[in-house]
């Protein structure tokens, strides 16, 4: 932990880079020493330019470097930083290999406290009720009813499987998937991992894979832009981090693929007892361990940031912290990556997936950090007809629909789609 006075000076001499910063974010004198981004291709309009400023004002080479102070810069990781879900590629691999443990006593409720009657009536009677591990690589009866509810919500026969969460610091079926590596240690998992890798990695783009009767996607990529990114921000000496809603361990082994280590990454962290992975999870801020929920998912993403790069504990983790206890600069795509994105106080990256908040957040630009980009690969089209900011895009923690309100509590009007694929 830092002192106080130390965090006041790096506050002081980021806060004079970002005023800088953000009057002529393309102006800024580069001393030459700065590392430099390399890949051209892929980046909209100025955005390369932006962030070559980032790190030629923020980094060591900067005038706004403060002395023994790292800025840190946080992506996303699925549709961030690769193209599609490393945690889907996972749990794919382990249905098709039989590497999911049957729940304690073979009751399903075990996996998730928030997964419904229904539901664990659906997995029970799908899925044998002996055995150690479920044989969902032949069971396609088995694999589909894991499949649907993770990827669903819903069981195969349409009921709702998950209720009763806080819509803003958790998502059950993103939770479930580190919930089903009950029984396994965490070796195992990162075993799993790299063989799913390796697989995704070389399979064709666009390609599809078989998980019990369905067709699902079985490909992904790096994106090359995002990794010279990570190498230009590490060489400028920032402080690089992942925050993920997929399994920590699975997230470990991809993000050596981008020179991030282990140490350097937070996503989805399961409790263990006696060396093995349980079905409950860890928490922060005023969530204990075994709560199951506060994952890295929206307002929860802020809080593990704030417990694991910056050191805040208790309640103070789950709100906005000052200047420079916050990131410099933030990635995401989606609306789980909302609040984490709003806390950088450089630049906001944002990779347009026709995600509501979030675009509306991205295209309203109060302050004007923020910047679009589309994917690098297989873009979106321009969504058709505008982004319901003032009505609908908004989610409540029970659920509710509302507008997009700014800090100040006034609403965003609806934004029309302008940086998107062709």
């Amino acid at each position: 932990m830092r002192s106080a006075r130390r965090w006041q000076a790096a506050a002081a001499a980021l806060a004079i880079a970002g005023s800088a910063f953000a009057a002529a974010p393309t102006a800024q004198a580069r001393t030459g020493a700065c590392p430099s981004l390399t890949v051209e291709q892929g980046w909209y309009g100025q955005n390369k330019a932006r962030l070559q400023e980032l790190v030629d004002t923020y980094g060591t080479c900067g005038r706004g470097a403060a002395k023994g102070h790292k800025p840190v810069a946080v992506f996303d990781w699925d549709n961030t930083v690769v193209k599609n879900d490393v945690g889907d590629a996972t749990m794919y691999w382990m249905l098709r290999h039989s590497r999911i443990r049957r729940p304690q006593h073979g009751d399903w409720h075990a996996t998730s406290r928030y997964l419904t009657d229904p539901a664990a009536t659906a997995l029970a009677a799908a899925c044998p009720a002996t055995g150690p591990t479920l044989p969902t690589a032949t069971d396609t009866g088995c694999a589909d009813e894991i499949r649907t509810v993770y990827g669903d919500g819903r069981t195969t026969g349409g009921a709702t499987a998950f209720a009763g969460w806080d819509r803003r610091t958790t998502e059950p079926q993103y939770a479930w998937l580190a919930q089903l590596m009950s029984g396994w240690r965490t070796a195992d998992i990162r075993s799993f991992a790299r063989a799913a890798r390796a697989e995704n990695l070389a399979a064709p783009v666009g390609t599809e894979q078989r998980v019990g009767t369905a067709k699902v996607t079985g490909w992904v990529r790096y994106y090359d832009q995002q990794r010279d990114l990570i190498r230009t921000l590490q060489k400028g000496g920032f402080d690089v981090w992942v925050t993920s809603a997929s399994p920590e361990p699975v997230v470990d082994v991809w993000a050596g693929g981008v020179g991030i280590a282990p140490d350097h990454t937070i996503g989805i962290r399961p409790v263990t007892s006696h060396g093995r992975i349980t079905a409950h999870l860890k928490g922060c801020g005023t969530v204990a361990d075994g709560e199951d929920a506060m994952i890295t998912y929206i307002d929860g993403k802020r809080c593990w940031i704030n417990q694991e790069v910056f050191g805040v504990r208790g309640a103070a983790a789950e709100r906005v912290q000052p200047a420079a206890r916050r990131q410099v600069f933030a990635a995401g795509d989606s609306d789980t990556d909302v609040s984490f994105l709003r806390d950088a106080t450089g630049l906001r990256l944002v990779l347009n997936r026709n995600k509501n908040e979030l675009m509306c957040r991205a295209y309203d630009n109060s302050d004007g950090r923020w910047i679009v980009n589309p994917m690098f690969i297989q873009p979106k089209g321009r969504k058709s007809g505008a982004y319901p900011c003032a009505t609908t895009a908004y989610t409540e923690r029970d659920g509710t629909a509302a507008p997009v309100r700014r800090a100040d509590g006034t609403v965003v009007a609806d934004q029309r789609d302008t940086v998107y694929g062709g």
